[in-house]
């Protein structure tokens, strides 16, 4: 006879992990492994939204879901991160979602911690830090870079922060009801999706929660080129949102753009100068090299600051990546917001 003092527990809730996945055979055996080891004791599946690669990922992604029954292949014909995540979380069997990007790892007590904050505040998603990590030189600049105010602006889910509501969070673990509330995710948005998503789960009376309880390991793009076309692309798409949600963004946003303006300008008035100095007139136009020397002080500056008690290889890179990310982000933005997303999304496949 079951104890009449000890009811059973109520089963535990199933979880569906959702994971876009194009061209990356590099990361996704890693990221699929530590969703496989965590320690969640409820029903889980993984969900990986397969976009068109040449690379050898579906070949690995067929043999991961060969080793285990948990481990789903859908494909997903466009290829772009909302289209695989809808795909997923239309084919989820189970109420909460769990997205997951093919360059991080979960730590093993993700989804126990996760479920427990979502039960114990109400919130229609929780997520937290981006904690990247770098394995190179540069790859460890990048990372470091990240996680400093002065690299992608200091959210929360980049350098940490108290627990409680918040705009948005790195990646997310997802009410399934939610979801479908507010629609899903928007495939017109290739970037930037989750934080227009969380603004609509705000808007329909939803709470977007932020924990530094989890912490998820992101591996950094691997070089420079790889890093300015990834922060040209997030900064074009960041710019396409503030045009279109100009009430819903934050003054870091614009913070970028307006750098690359003024040390555009400022390059230009300084050689006018130079052209005023060689016909004889006074030079005052010189004075426009002052932006881009300031900003250049600044990079210098920050690179002593954060590059302390760190390899020299490192700051070396610190002092390459962060105009790389400044430049390229802010140069996206200034496109993204003059309406030219959608030509150049079609050109260059971001």
């Amino acid at each position: 006879m079951p104890d009449q003092h000890h009811p059973a527990a109520p089963p535990l809730v199933g979880v569906s992990y959702v994971m876009p996945v194009l061209n990356d055979a590099t990361h996704v055996r890693a990221a699929v492994e530590s969703i496989l080891a965590q320690d969640y004791a409820g029903p889980v599946e993984v969900l990986i939204a397969l976009g068109p690669s040449i690379d050898g990922t579906a070949e690995l992604v067929a043999d991961l879901a060969t080793r285990d029954a948990r481990v789903r292949v859908l494909e997903n014909e466009v290829g772009s991160t909302p289209a695989g995540l809808n795909i997923g979380i239309r084919a989820a069997r189970y109420p909460v979602v769990v997205r997951v990007d093919s360059h991080s790892m979960l730590p093993v007590d993700y989804a126990r911690v996760a479920l427990g904050v979502l039960e114990r505040t109400g919130a229609d998603n929780v997520g937290g830090i981006m904690d990247a990590r770098g394995e190179t030189p540069f790859e460890q600049a990048v990372a470091l870079a990240y996680t400093t105010k002065v690299g992608l602006g200091g959210s929360a889910f980049h350098v940490g922060g108290a627990e409680g509501p918040a705009e948005t969070v790195y990646l997310g673990v997802f009410r399934r009801a939610a979801l479908e509330r507010v629609g899903l995710f928007d495939e017109t948005i290739k970037r930037g999706q989750d934080w227009e998503l969380n603004r609509r789960l705000r808007e329909t009376g939803g709470t977007v929660w932020f924990t530094p309880e989890l912490a998820v390991t992101y591996r950094p793009r691997s070089s420079v080129e790889r890093l300015a076309r990834q922060m040209f692309s997030t900064g074009l798409w960041r710019g396409e949102l503030a045009r279109r949600f100009p009430a819903a963004n934050g003054i870091r946003y614009f913070i970028p753009p307006a750098m690359v303006v003024g040390v555009a300008l400022g390059l230009l008035l300084g050689i006018a100068g130079i052209v005023q100095a060689a016909m004889g007139a006074t030079p005052w136009l010189l004075l426009g090299f002052l932006v881009p020397v300031v900003y250049l002080l600044f990079v210098v500056a920050a690179t002593i600051a954060y590059g302390r008690g760190r390899s020299g290889a490192v700051a070396g890179w610190f002092l390459v990546v962060l105009p790389c990310i400044h430049v390229s982000w802010g140069v996206g933005f200034v496109l993204g917001y003059l309406s030219l997303t959608s030509n150049i999304a079609k050109h260059t496949g971001r």
